[in-house]
């Protein structure tokens, strides 16, 4: 039990760190590293830096890296409040994260099972595990209102 408390106050902080954005899409991500401190944090930033790989997932790993001071994530705890996509999730695979923990599942673009799996056996690298629906109601809440904003001001224009 204490694991899923621990995942899920990590989670409030991925959705803290989501709601920081307003003009892109809101997922947040948190790393904690192996002595379970939050060493990085980021949310999407496409829009604002128009870089495709601006994911909030992607950012949080080059934060990590900078101040772990290398690549290699072995031991980290990702948390993200949407199911990584095929980038971070291939992303997340090379920087040797140990666990990763999301919220809301991605029916569409989700690389955790939902839409596709990378996270299959017989890769050559090591594979974390994943931990997925923690706080999902709250992250699918997220994404929601976003979505419904931007088709509201879409109608008004």
């Amino acid at each position: 039990m204490r694991e899923y408390s621990q995942y899920s106050h990590w989670m409030h902080l991925a959705l803290e760190e989501a709601r920081q954005t307003s003009i892109d899409v809101p997922v947040g991500c948190i790393i904690a590293g192996s002595d379970h401190e939050v060493i990085a944090r980021a949310h999407n930033e496409r829009e604002r830096t128009n870089d495709p790989t601006a994911h909030a997932e992607i950012l949080a790993l080059r934060e990590a890296a900078r101040h772990l001071k290398s690549w290699r994530l072995s031991g980290c705890i990702l948390v993200t409040t949407l199911e990584p996509c095929a980038m971070c999730a291939e992303a997340i695979i090379q920087a040797r994260v140990a666990i990763v923990v999301f919220g809301a599942y991605d029916a569409r673009s989700g690389a955790c099972g939902s839409a596709f799996n990378l996270f299959l056996p017989g890769r050559s690298y090591p594979l974390p595990e994943i931990i997925g629906g923690i706080e999902e109601e709250r992250c699918e809440q997220l994404l929601e209102s976003f979505f419904k904003n931007v088709v509201r001001r879409s109608q008004e224009e």
